[in-house]
């Protein structure tokens, strides 16, 4: 007997980055940073009393909401936490939209867990196409019949990012919907909505730990808006779990947000190192669109991308590929340290030659 809902058994689950251990390999698929956490993170995570772990965390991770409101410069009401990005973008679905009505609307070629998101809830959705094969069409957005809008910015596989006054814009052309702004690769481009929120109610900025603080492992994100849209979201999470982030990830992501200078010079470092492969990779013929990311979206005139994917893999070097329509031909290249990148490159001109 088959004891699985229609959903589980119609619904296609979003696929992470391969996690791998059969050998060493140089990882550059998941869009890890390749610099270790804040000093300050660290020396909390040695210190992190113990016994703290017998009693539940702060549900609503009230610490670490002051934290990120003083980064920020907003006020705690205006900040919620989650289970990384991932969970808070997930509880946007059920908070503000409805199975019955106009629905989500993104970009076709974007963050793959909108779609599944949507699915789960059982959201409807519609897709805007990339105009030019990348850039986001944001008068096509606006046009589109939908209650509100997901937007990663910079996009994601592609890592093109959109200016400031383009999202302002397009938030203040839509007043009576509601823009999440995904912001998971934002610190590599230096122009986030979150100064807007105070502008516009109906706007929503999310952002992780996971990318520019190197705390993947620690898994938390956040989103910044108008008190009433955190409220929603409260609302969600504590019909799902009341205490998504715990103890130990509040404080050493509290220690990193208040560490800026560090930050900082971490966010150069990678931002160096991009624009140092994206020329490497230029030279050797690959067609890369400029990246305001932390990766690459790297494509060859003589090598689909899965042939790419699949020598690289032999050569231990890990990238990400996707077998869909619009990405076969492509690879996405998380930058490394400088030690990785010349790893990588050494094998593609191997592969190339």
């Amino acid at each position: 007997m088959d004891f699985l809902s229609r959903l589980a058994r119609g619904i296609s689950p979003y696929t992470a980055g391969e996690q791998l251990n059969d050998k060493r390999y140089v990882k550059l698929n998941t869009n890890e940073n390749p610099y270790p956490p804040s000093p300050a993170a660290e020396r909390v995570l040695r210190e992190f009393d113990a016994s703290r772990l017998r009693l539940y965390p702060a549900p609503n991770a009230d610490g670490l909401r002051e934290a990120i409101a003083h980064a920020e410069g907003v006020a705690a009401e205006n900040v919620f936490c989650g289970n990384g990005s991932d969970e808070v973008l997930a509880l946007c679905f059920p908070a503000f939209f409805d199975g019955d009505g106009d629905g989500a609307c993104f970009a076709d070629v974007t963050y793959s867990f909108y779609e599944v998101f949507a699915r789960f809830f059982g959201i409807p959705f519609a897709t805007v196409p990339l105009r030019d094969r990348f850039y986001l069409d944001l008068s096509a957005m606006r046009s589109a019949k939908c209650r509100g809008y997901f937007i990663a910015n910079p996009n994601a596989p592609t890592g093109v990012g959109i200016p400031l006054r383009e999202t302002e814009a397009f938030v203040a052309s839509v007043p009576d919907k509601i823009v999440v702004m995904d912001e998971a690769y934002m610190d590599f481009f230096g122009q986030s909505c979150v100064p807007l929120v105070k502008k516009y109610p109906n706007l929503l900025v999310v952002k992780t730990f996971s990318k520019s603080y190197s705390l993947a492992g620690m898994r938390c994100g956040y989103a910044i808006g108008d008190r009433d849209l955190i409220a929603g979201l409260f609302r969600m999470k504590d019909c799902f779990n009341s205490y998504p982030v715990d103890a130990l990830c509040q404080a050493v992501c509290a220690a990193a947000i208040g560490d800026a200078e560090y930050h900082e010079r971490a966010v150069a470092l990678v931002e160096e190192e991009r624009e140092r492969l994206r020329g490497e990779l230029l030279a050797l013929g690959f067609t890369v669109p400029e990246s305001k990311a932390n990766f690459l979206f790297a494509s060859h005139p003589e090598r689909g991308g899965g042939e790419i994917y699949a020598r690289l893999k032999e050569e231990g070097v890990l990238v990400r590929h996707w077998e869909k329509d619009f990405l076969r031909d492509f690879c996405r290249i998380t930058v490394g340290t400088p030690e990785q990148d010349d790893v990588l490159i050494e094998k593609l001109k191997k592969i190339l030659s």
